[in-house]
């Protein structure tokens, strides 16, 4: 005869192990080695069955001080169908009922109910445009959904008629049957957990107890969201087929494309075409900004890609951290079409020219000298 595993060691615990401990470490052991997870698996159910008789032993005070003094021995006189020993074949609704209520879709204690389920979730697609990302707005969305039947106030039975006790599990919600030598208890599927039949209907959600709707929401949307955020509106989901509260509602943000704005995390980035002449002698030129027009003063000798910073002209941090900038990336233009006058100036100047006047590709071609001679 093979010898049995000590208790203890089963369940990873020290003899001093306190009941959550046991608890919890039962837990994580038996939702390893349940059956319904490792289905044909003549190891797993054993050791599962392993498990569940050190938990009992050890969650009840008795029984585990009776084990802690004589060990297995405690027991083997019940186990052969002799009196005045603890028997393993009582069911553990209670284990059950509190720790896999998440494999049986829900169920307290002896004789509970079924876990009311919370409705679906529901998601929105909204586009906005890039302002309203930048500064927060306000729209109204219409979002088809499962309300509850307003006639039945959600039972789905005929108005002046109630639900009966359904026959299958009694009202409990859920039905038990004997696997090995333990009981297991699963959903009722004749009432789906509610513990109770409709056997006659509401003309309104026929039997339902939800109807679908279009609801006009309200949906603000804060300054500085961006593209892909996401919006959570509690309790405006589906409505909850077994009386357990509504899901939520997600607003995903599409945030359209601006036609002079690009936007770097909270700054706004805006490319501004100058001319030649602005670029090498200066000027005040006026500048788009999200508020309207700014204007902005150009340096002499700006070069093609030169950006500048206007403070706090960008977008609102959605975490309260502040405003971001506005860049203005200046463009110098090269005219394409000469007048002959214009022509005859620049040919002026391009003889006039000198290494100083471009130092940037003075350097460059020095550089060029340097390396390939």
């Amino acid at each position: 005869m093979a010898t049995k595993a000590d208790y203890y060691e089963l369940l990873g615990l020290s003899r001093s192990a306190g009941d959550e401990e046991i608890k919890k470490s039962y837990r994580k052991a038996a939702l390893k080695y349940h059956p319904d997870r490792n289905p044909d698996d003549k190891a797993a159910e054993e050791k599962f069955k392993e498990l569940s008789e050190a938990y009992q032993v050890l969650s009840d005070g008795e029984k585990r001080a009776q084990y802690d003094r004589y060990g297995h021995a405690a027991f083997e006189q019940a186990r052969g169908g002799g009196a005045g020993g603890s028997d393993f074949s009582g069911n553990f609704e209670d284990v059950f009922g509190d720790i896999f209520g998440d494999f049986f879709g829900g169920g307290g204690g002896r004789g509970g109910r079924g876990r009311a389920r919370r409705g679906e979730d529901l998601s929105y697609n909204l586009e906005i445009s890039f302002e309203e990302a930048a500064f927060g707005t306000e729209k109204t969305i219409s979002v088809p959904r499962m309300s509850g039947c307003e006639p039945c106030q959600g039972s789905g039975a005929k108005p002046g008629t109630r639900p009966q006790t359904c026959g299958t599990c009694r009202g409990t919600g859920q039905v038990r049957f004997q696997q090995g030598f333990f009981t297991i208890a699963r959903t009722c599927n004749q009432c789906g957990g509610q513990g109770s039949t409709v056997t006659d209907p509401c003309g309104t959600c026929r039997g339902a107890g939800a109807v679908r709707k279009t609801s006009t929401l309200q949906v603000k949307i804060p300054a500085g969201v961006d593209m892909g955020s996401r919006l959570k509106l509690r309790g405006e989901g589906e409505h909850s087929p077994m009386g357990g509260s509504p899901g939520d509602l997600y607003v995903m943000l599409r945030v359209r494309e601006h036609p002079l704005f690009e936007r770097a995390q909270n700054d706004v980035v805006c490319d501004v075409p100058i001319s030649f002449p602005q670029a090498a002698l200066g000027a005040d030129i006026e500048v788009p900004t999200l508020e309207g027009k700014l204007k902005m003063k150009i340096p002499a000798g700006t070069q093609s890609g030169n950006a500048f910073r206007l403070r706090a002209k960008g977008i609102v941090d959605l975490r309260g951290g502040g405003r971001g900038d506005q860049l203005v990336r200046v463009t110098v233009e090269t005219p394409r079409k000469l007048t002959g006058k214009q022509r005859e100036l620049l040919e002026e100047f391009a003889a006039l020219d000198g290494a100083d006047v471009h130092p940037l590709s003075s350097g460059f071609f020095d550089k060029v000298k340097e390396l390939f001679g």
